[in-house]
């Protein structure tokens, strides 16, 4: 659980929050960069893999024999019904559409993501908001849990390092202005995009012109 939730699933929102853009592209020329989305699908996939090898072993060894074993345990399953919901969410996240994406079947530019239906505006709320809250929850189960099962110093002096690591480069990437809008790193700033109409979700995200670099 410490290596799924505590490494690679924060590392894999890391990538896609702030690297929709690389630092080498040539945005809006170069667009739809999918190096955040491969990473982001990798990570989270492994780590969810790890996360419910690691809830078996739960399942047939753990005894919640103190009442901090117990919130642990409802921290843990909160987490868990969170990760299912993530990968639910996804896989119901519609179509994709757009000049980068497949046609319709008539021939036009429609699809979920390009035309930001009610749809794909509900996915990216539960999504974004969900998987930070997961995140969250999972950080309090990790610190617990090394707590109830006793484990070494080091175990969570390491991560405590490892999640100050993760934000500070969070800090400064955000500064920076890394935190673009997905529907603009996709498609670009043109306002004849649908999705460019409408408000940015996420805490955080912002939109650009073509004029400016996101990388200054």
């Amino acid at each position: 659980m410490v290596l799924a939730w505590g490494i690679l699933i924060p590392l894999g929102v890391l990538i896609a929050r702030y690297f929709k853009i690389t630092p080498r592209q040539v945005w809006p020329e170069e667009l739809d960069n999918k190096f955040w989305w491969r990473w982001h699908r990798r990570l989270q996939y492994v780590g969810t893999f790890i996360a419910v090898c690691a809830l078996v072993i739960v399942i047939q060894y753990a005894r919640q024999a103190t009442a901090i074993a117990h919130i642990h345990g409802l921290l843990g399953w909160a987490t868990m019904l969170l990760a299912a919901t993530q990968i639910a969410s996804g896989v119901l996240r519609g179509t994709k559409g757009g000049p980068t994406g497949e046609l319709a079947a008539e021939g036009s530019y429609r699809g979920d993501h390009y035309d930001m239906t009610r749809r794909r505006i509900v996915f990216e709320y539960v999504h974004k908001f969900g998987g930070v809250l997961a995140l969250l929850i999972a950080a309090s189960a990790i610190v617990i849990g090394l707590f109830v099962a006793d484990a070494p110093r080091w175990m969570l002096i390491i991560i405590l390092l490892w999640w100050c690591l993760l934000g500070v480069a969070a800090g400064a990437l955000q500064m920076s202005g890394r935190c673009i809008d997905t529907y603009q790193a996709i498609w670009g700033p043109d306002p004849l995009h649908p999705g460019n109409k409408i408000k940015v979700i996420g805490i955080g995200v912002r939109r650009v012109s073509a004029k400016d670099n996101p990388h200054h």
